[in-house]
């Protein structure tokens, strides 16, 4: 898998294009900001975007999805139905934990990871080895749960599920910061770690 980060906006916010060749199957996840930015990409790459996936309801990982959506022939936008409740904008796509969506031979495993926002969710691909985790698990962080709708005991629990699910080798791609292998995670977040023991 290739992945193309977007650090765009006031706090840098990730948002990611995500495909295996060029002119193949794209999808975006993410995108807060500057959709210009996503459709040169997009174009110079000669990529068929199928879909945004938001991985939670924020504006700075919200805000270019309709956008998107309506210049590549109104592609699904999808977003975890406890999320969409809340969410202002168009979903086309609820997601749910344990639903599965495809890039060509790639499966991205939706895993619902609630305490950011009702509905936050990772994605996670088992044959890259790779999370995104959006605003639940960052390098050397984690998400906040002081916003509406956030939830500090279930972002615990979220965190721990994580951490069963998420092996030493797979890379996770947060909704902000850097990229970071969880055996690094395990080595250099104290918060994570802390979640972990309480």
């Amino acid at each position: 898998m290739i992945i193309k980060r977007f650090m765009l906006g006031p706090i840098a916010e990730d948002g990611y294009v995500i495909y295996h060749r060029r002119g193949g199957a794209c999808l975006i996840i993410d995108p807060g900001y500057e959709a210009p930015r996503y459709i040169d990409f997009i174009s110079d790459r000669q990529l068929k975007p199928e879909a945004v996936i938001l991985t939670h309801l924020h504006h700075d990982h919200t805000g270019q999805a309709e956008v998107l959506s309506e210049i590549y022939d109104d592609i699904s936008i999808m977003m975890h139905e406890m999320d969409r409740c809340l969410y202002g904008g168009r979903v086309d796509r609820p997601l749910r934990d344990g639903d599965f969506l495809s890039l060509e031979e790639e499966k991205l495993r939706v895993i619902h990871v609630p305490g950011h926002t009702p509905g936050g969710i990772a994605l996670l691909s088992e044959k890259s080895r790779v999370c995104f985790t959006g605003d639940t698990l960052f390098d050397t962080d984690i998400g906040r749960t002081d916003l509406e709708g956030g939830s500090e005991q279930d972002m615990k629990a979220s965190l721990r599920r994580l951490d069963q699910l998420l092996p030493n080798d797979i890379t996770i791609y947060p909704g902000h910061e850097g990229c970071i292998s969880m055996k690094l995670v395990r080595r250099y977040n104290p918060e994570f770690l802390r979640a972990l023991e309480d």
